[in-house]
């Protein structure tokens, strides 16, 4: 490591800490903040880095894991055998030379199946004896989530697979992979539907499928049988009923929609697991059989018998991308024959005998009518084009960001102009340049505004050489106190329903709040003032009651109150920190006062946490307005510190290290880690030369390489359990 610039290392961390960001947005959040293309352009860049310093290589390098991880909302599940992720490539030239490697490596064409790389919610499905017994998502590849209660309101899914005349007979055990998906003019419809409800939409039909799937609505619908059943209740007893059958009411509209939503999903089978009982000898011969049993798969796969093949597969659906009902952003490539698969094998995260061909974003023109401005959450002012609405993959674009004043100028554009724009990676709408030849000499050059438009604060860049400018009115800038209260209601920050764009837009233009401070102390008298979250009284008095979306948002304002820690510390806004920094912080100081009194060097010391965040969040709590924030919310009574427990172990392993490696027998590493946490022990997911013990079980990796390089010991699980036992 001594031979590797300072320099690179750097960037090292830089990359691996933002694509770890992009994919707990992506997977978990199902709300992306950076495009397919950003994310395939971090990941190409930290592979060549780490091709030009093997060292640099750890397990936990995204190039060396499946793009996913799961949440703690559902039970985790294993899956029967690892599902891995594909590498890319984007060019003609970039799939030729796999192909070539492939001829080289057997000696000559084999062929290959060819199908759409359907843009969905990777799953995992089990049957047992022809029966349905899970369903879960991908997650880190060995382990998913469990959502197979949902699949009694997703028609599209199987739940008995039954045998056709002549078919094969169907086999005892049967793993499939898949992917479900939403159906592109059903997820317009939602769309609709999520912004007529003041929800934010969803940015793509791939976040919609994945944000439908993951629903808890056994929870809802518990919710609503509870409610109900109050209802009888109060009728027998003669009582008033109002409230009550409010309640039910909203809860049952929940529970239906989000049903209609689960009933909206479709499935593409594309893949096999583990099998008992059916012979897989092909991939192609796999989809038949999978087609006989009732599971639904895609009737436009190929296979080529040579490489033109392949590439007239790709160049047909890229011209007709839009004619098929689900999203695609490529077409995946596979070694057809099943036993030529297993010769080839795999890297640490994706078979070599498979590549997925990424088509490139689509490029239109379009007027530029106006640049204007915006100001966010943290203060920055973004420009943004405002354009003729045009369609772009698949959707119509009225507007796009425009990041920065420099990058306006980078790109050369000016208002009036006609532009290329794309949506990149098929999600955000991207001026890309100007086309010069159609000036006509009426265009003008931007100019970004020296006040702030909200509040008309001289805007200015946080720090010497930034590029950004900010308004520094965090307090009273009405533009940044609404876009806080939107993050703070979203599904990454304290997951507020009935908390979105308009019902927060009201809260502030009605005058029930300022902004995020006072968001807490709301009363059912402070929205009565309203218009928005009231509604005539059905007795014609001409009296205003309080309507259903007030009553829900001071029930969900009572439920956030005991969110989690991390999420309060996202909720606050603090720059550069999202999930992932914020769990480390809540995992290691436990409450925010604790956080508050760290130094910048003890904060920087936590994993997960660098000198930048460590800076940030340094600075934000030791900024007297913001601790007003933090005390205020603590007088309404939101929940400022994670709950401990005294522990019910011996604390033998306080102050050890261990990490946990490989597949274990007769435990998850999940309840490896908690076996250990509850000793005391911390657990990190890389090797250092901090760490005392590696855990490991079969298929290790390069951690155990890592471990007995730095000279860690080694234990199994046997010895583990056996060491724990003789410190009891």
């Amino acid at each position: 490591m001594a031979a590797i610039p300072t320099k690179a290392k750097k960037r090292w961390a830089e990359l691996v800490d933002a694509l770890q960001e992009a994919r707990i947005r992506y997977y978990i959040d199902d709300s992306p903040t950076i495009s397919d293309e950003e994310y395939d352009e971090l990941y190409r860049e930290l592979v060549q880095l780490e091709s030009d310093y093997v060292e640099l290589v750890t397990g936990d390098s995204p190039t060396q894991s499946v793009g996913g991880t799961r949440s703690e909302m559902f039970d985790p599940v294993e899956h029967l055998q690892r599902m891995m992720s594909l590498d890319n490539v984007f060019s003609d030239e970039e799939l030729e030379a796999w192909i070539a490697r492939v001829e080289r490596d057997l000696g000559e064409f084999t062929p290959m199946l060819c199908e759409l790389k359907v843009d969905g919610l990777a799953v995992d499905l089990v049957y047992r004896r022809g029966r349905l017994v899970s369903l879960a998502t991908r997650g880190d590849g060995r382990t998913g989530e469990d959502v197979t209660g949902n699949v009694r309101f997703i028609p599209a899914i199987p739940t008995v697979l039954k045998a056709s005349k002549g078919g094969p007979a169907v086999p005892d055990l049967l793993e499939v992979r898949g992917e479900v998906y939403f159906p592109v003019a059903q997820f317009h419809e939602l769309n609709r539907q999520m912004q007529e409800s003041g929800k934010p939409a969803f940015a793509n039909p791939r976040n919609a499928a994945a944000g439908s799937l993951r629903q808890r609505v056994d929870k809802r619908e518990q919710e609503f049988t509870v409610a109900a059943e109050q209802v009888m209740a109060a009728e027998a007893m003669d009582k008033s009923v109002d409230r009550a059958v409010g309640k039910r009411d909203r809860l049952q509209f929940e529970f239906e929609r989000a049903t209609a939503r689960l009933e909206r999903l479709q499935l593409v089978v594309h893949g096999v697991g583990a099998v008992e009982g059916y012979p897989v000898t092909s991939q192609s011969g796999a989809y038949d059989a999978l087609a006989s049993w009732g599971l639904p798969v895609s009737d436009l796969a190929l296979v080529a018998k040579s490489s033109d093949e392949v590439f007239a597969f790709i160049k047909k659906y890229g011209e007709e991308r839009h004619s098929v009902d689900h999203e695609i952003d490529g077409v995946v490539i596979k070694v057809d024959d099943i036993a030529t698969q297993d010769r080839m094998g795999a890297t640490a995260r994706a078979p070599r005998w498979a590549i997925a061909y990424k088509y490139p974003p689509e490029v239109v023109t379009t007027k530029l009518i106006d640049i204007r401005v915006n100001v966010g959450r943290t203060g920055r002012v973004t420009p943004f084009g405002v354009m003729e609405p045009v369609r772009v993959s698949g959707t119509t674009v009225e507007m796009a960001t425009l990041h920065n004043a420099s990058e306006v100028k980078r790109k050369g554009v000016l208002i009036g102009d006609t532009v290329f724009l794309r949506k990149a990676g098929e999600i955000i709408p991207e001026i890309l340049g100007p086309v010069t030849e159609l000036r006509d000499g009426t265009e003008r050059e931007f100019e970004m505004p020296a006040n702030c438009p909200s509040c008309g604060t001289p805007l200015r860049p946080e720090k010497e050489g930034d590029v950004d400018l900010r308004c520094v009115n965090h307090r009273g800038c009405p533009a940044q106190q609404l876009q806080r209260l939107i993050h703070i209601g979203s599904r990454g920050g304290l997951d507020i329903e009935h908390l979105g764009e308009k019902s927060a837009a009201a809260l502030v233009d009605e005058g029930v709040i300022a902004g995020a401070r006072e968001l807490f102390e709301i009363t059912d008298g402070d929205l009565l003032k309203t218009q928005y979250f009231t509604r005539e009284s059905k007795a014609g008095s001409g009296k205003r009651v309080l309507g259903e979306n007030a009553k829900a948002l001071l029930e969900q304002l009572e439920v956030a109150r005991n969110r989690p820690l991390w999420r309060v510390l996202v909720a606050f806004s603090i720059r550069h920190v999202g999930p992932t920094a914020a769990r480390a912080l809540a995992s290691e100081f436990g409450g925010v006062d604790q956080i508050k009194e760290a130094s910048i060097e003890r904060l920087n010391e936590v994993e997960g946490v660098g000198g930048v965040i460590a800076e940030a969040v340094h600075e934000w709590f030791n900024d007297p307005l913001n601790w007003e924030l933090v005390q205020q919310w603590r007088e309404s009574g939101v929940s400022l510190e994670d709950e401990t427990t005294e522990p019910t172990e011996p604390q033998t392993l306080t102050g050890q290290t261990f990490v946990i490696t490989g597949t274990l027998t007769g435990m998850t590493r999940d309840e490896v880690a908690a076996m250990l946490t509850a000793r005391g022990a911390k657990v990190t997911s890389s090797v250092s030369k901090n760490t005392n013990y590696l855990v490991m079980g079969d298929n290790p990796g390069s951690k155990y390489d890592k471990a007995v390089k730095l000279g860690v010991p080694v234990l199994d699980l046997q010895t583990l359990k056996a060491m724990l036992k003789a410190d009891s």
